[in-house]
């Protein structure tokens, strides 16, 4: 099984044997990729019926839930990492979530498409709403409910107390791109972070 750039990414900052929840799974992929090559145990949490059974006939537990509105259902650091994977802009109430998640585990991992990329700018510029690899649906069919440049997003984590311990900016392809990038507001089509609550 061949995983997405951002996902196979995610699984390089999660240790082996770590209990992972993650939200948002879509069809499992990264979990069952961390079960199987990572030692990791994990419970997947997705909304989206067919994404559910598609994770389940991959072996991957997953639970069909509202991350919005259930995440209270898990105990207190009963997971070592959770994972929000391309999921943020499509919450209601992502300050919330990341409290939550906060809550379940003491480290976390955040990926999340940048709406202040360049490209976008100069798309709604010109009158016209972003698309992109990232941002890849139309204005009237998207999933997406929020949309943050990364700064925005940083302010959202500092106030919240959440510590950034790596930002890994990724280019429009989704592959990382160097330590030494600079203007990652204007030029990184995404970004994951991993985080910690002190």
């Amino acid at each position: 099984m061949t995983l997405r750039a951002d996902l196979n990414l995610i699984a390089q900052q999660i240790p082996h044997a770590s209990r992972v929840l993650d939200l948002g799974c879509g069809d499992g992929s990264l979990l069952q990729h961390l079960i199987n090559d990572h030692d990791c145990t994990g419970t997947g949490v997705e909304i989206d019926p067919e994404k559910v059974l598609a994770a389940i006939v991959s072996g991957v537990p997953v639970m069909e839930l509202d991350v919005d509105a259930d995440l209270s259902l898990f105990a207190t650091g009963s997971y070592d990492t959770v994972v929000l994977s391309r999921t943020i802009q499509t919450l209601r109430l992502p300050d919330e979530v990341l409290t939550q998640m906060a809550r379940i585990a003491g480290r976390l991992i955040v990926s999340v498409p940048n709406f202040g990329l360049l490209q976008h700018r100069l798309m709604l510029l010109r009158g016209r709403m972003p698309m992109s690899r990232e941002l890849p649906y139309s204005w009237y069919d998207t999933p997406n409910l929020r949309f943050t440049t990364l700064v925005d997003l940083e302010d959202l984590f500092a106030t919240l107390g959440l510590v950034i311990e790596q930002r890994i900016n990724l280019s429009l392809t989704g592959e990382p791109l160097g330590k030494g990038f600079r203007a990652a507001n204007l030029r990184a089509g995404a970004a994951v972070y991993v985080l910690s609550c002190p």
